[in-house]
């Protein structure tokens, strides 16, 4: 059972099911990791996996923040991952985005395909590393601690408790069209086993929605 002020809400008039299923899920970690960094209008923002469905939230929520946001995403999507707002891309299967010229205010590592100590070089003194995984043994969380209360560059973890909010942030997002829930595919229930080998594939743009019919 839910209560009705929990984590539920009216899906808006104008948005379908399967919108409003991508529209959570990725925007809530979305959220509470970018809503950690004060003052984002005009701060280098680096995203690793952009076309992921934490990543392509992050994207857009970024820059309606007005931060300068470099994407890291395959080449074959640059043209899409352009037209959701970077500011610039890289192409991981390219180059390899920690050996890049460029310095960032804050690396968002939205695939955790990365480490604090790999982005150190490319990190702002005073920067932010953020990554939606635990890191390898468990480092993530024990760097944010260990650099909390120094100077210079910060490892932030926030755990992404308050659904509350972010489901308000996120509506609010959806209803001044600056936040569309990038969706790959679309697969029937029947096919769960398909859905799951194509997502474990690593390849899947955004999110891919199970539709469950009468």
């Amino acid at each position: 059972m839910i209560h009705e002020d929990d984590g539920i809400t009216q899906i808006p008039d104008n948005l379908s099911f399967s919108e409003a299923v991508a529209a959570m899920e990725g925007a809530h970690y979305a959220y509470n990791f970018i809503k950690r960094i004060q003052d984002l209008k005009g701060k280098s923002v680096l995203v690793n996996g952009a076309t992921g469905a934490i990543g392509s939230a992050a994207l857009q929520f970024l820059v309606y923040h007005g931060a300068i946001v470099t994407a890291v995403c395959r080449k074959k999507h640059d043209e899409l991952i352009r037209s959701y707002g970077a500011n610039e891309v890289i192409h991981y299967d390219k180059e390899d985005f920690t050996k890049t010229n460029q310095i960032y205010d804050v690396i968002f590592d939205a695939a955790g395909k990365s480490t604090f100590g790999q982005c150190k070089g490319i990190l702002r003194q005073n920067g932010f590393y953020i990554s939606s995984e635990l890191g390898p043994k468990l480092q993530n969380p024990l760097l944010s601690l260990l650099t909390l209360f120094g100077t210079g560059q910060k490892v932030k973890f926030p755990i992404p408790t308050d659904v509350k909010k972010s489901k308000r942030y996120i509506m609010n997002r959806l209803a001044d069209d600056s936040f569309k829930p990038m969706i790959d595919r679309e697969y029937p229930f029947e096919d769960i086993r398909k859905a799951y080998k194509y997502v474990l594939g690593g390849q899947k743009v955004g999110n891919v929605v199970l539709k469950f019919e009468d």
